[in-house]
């Protein structure tokens, strides 16, 4: 089974087995606590960014948020401790990411949040009744289009660090609109890819850890989609 998600690898969850098994109640609950986690620390950063103070918060978020990732995903077995710690990192990130789009768009950060949760609950439903199948050939699709966005996202990083801006990467043309629209779609798909790798999880039987791995992988998709989502709001706007 494979999945985009760089959280959810192939052998994730080969070789485990045991009387505490990973449940699909389990990972949606600590899904929701991760996403609890997330919104309190992402409060107290945007208030923080408001007063003019926690402009720390933004860079320990980014960096700290990304060691954990990493952390994580090399060990799943600690990730009933490292899991709520990306949560509350991802939280300072995206906290002072809203609060400067608010300053700039009053609303957006507010409305880029109930299209993300109205995305997650769409594309579980979606994938809950079969309207949308993670067949092979849709996996390799996703997949790819995400390794695409990912090396667009490499290059146009790379090349900006010696003043070059990638036109589409940052004006609101129609085409920069589309294009967007596009990889917020792709950001939405890779939830099917992870709803169902997380069942193969239960129907394997993995430890109960696994669903704070399960939450987490979650938590990974829906930062990238939210950020998405905003970038989409501003340039709709402008």
């Amino acid at each position: 089974m494979r999945s985009s998600n760089p959280a959810l690898r192939d052998d994730t969850f080969v070789g485990y087995g045991g009387d505490a098994t990973m449940t699909l109640a389990g990972t949606i609950n600590k899904t929701g606590i991760l996403l609890l986690l997330a919104m309190g620390s992402g409060a107290l950063s945007w208030s923080l960014q408001r007063g003019g103070a926690g402009f720390l918060l933004p860079g320990i978020g980014l960096i700290g948020g990304f060691i954990v990732a990493m952390v994580t995903i090399f060990k799943p077995s600690i990730s009933p401790y490292t899991a709520p710690v990306y949560a509350v990192l991802e939280g300072f990130l995206l906290g002072a990411i809203a609060s400067a789009s608010t300053a700039k768009s009053p609303g957006i950060a507010s409305q880029a949040m109930i299209l993300t949760f109205g995305t997650l609950f769409g594309m579980l439903a979606a994938y809950k009744f079969g309207v949308i199948k993670p067949t092979e050939s849709f996996k390799r699709g996703v997949i790819a289009a995400t390794l695409g966005i990912a090396v667009f996202y490499a290059i146009a990083l790379v090349v900006g660090m010696f003043g070059v801006n990638i036109p589409l990467l940052h004006d609101s043309s129609m085409l920069g609109i589309v294009i967007s629209l596009g990889i917020v779609v792709v950001a939405a798909l890779n939830l099917v890819l992870d709803f169902d790798f997380i069942e193969q999880g239960v129907n394997n039987e993995a430890p109960k850890y696994m669903e704070w791995y399960g939450a987490f992988s979650i938590m990974v998709t829906l930062v990238w989609l939210y950020l998405e989502i905003l970038r989409l709001l501003r340039r709709l706007r402008n």
